[in-house]
């Protein structure tokens, strides 16, 4: 059996790029994502202001709080320790005023919206 072991505090974050182009104040870590299924894990990193393009969850995404707080687009405010579940069809996006990190776990592509 392999394993990998992904220490936080120590991880090198990279311009979040997932779409193809890097978006403003948004960070990751690639964990175990791969870009061709959608599937897999990363460590995603807002800085003050950053929020995630609208798009479209064509399979789940789920994501674990780690640090500071991250409000979506239906006004919903998420926290340390909470863990969040997107079915496939929703729509949203996030932006986080103070910054935050987030432990994300996805099962299949998003699409961005116009």
């Amino acid at each position: 059996m392999k394993k990998k072991v992904t220490k936080i505090k120590h991880v090198n974050f990279v311009p979040f790029d997932r779409y193809g182009e890097p978006i403003a104040n948004l960070y990751w870590h690639n964990i175990s994502f791969d870009k061709e299924t959608g599937h897999g894990s990363y460590i995603l990193k807002f800085d003050t202001g950053g929020e995630s393009l609208p798009h479209e969850h064509l399979g789940f995404e789920e994501f674990f709080v780690l640090d500071g707080n991250l409000k979506d687009s239906d006004n919903s405010v998420y926290v340390p320790g909470d863990f969040v579940t997107f079915e496939p069809g929703s729509k949203h996006f996030s932006v986080s005023d103070g910054g935050c990190m987030l432990l994300v776990f996805m099962r299949g592509k998003n699409r961005p919206l116009e």
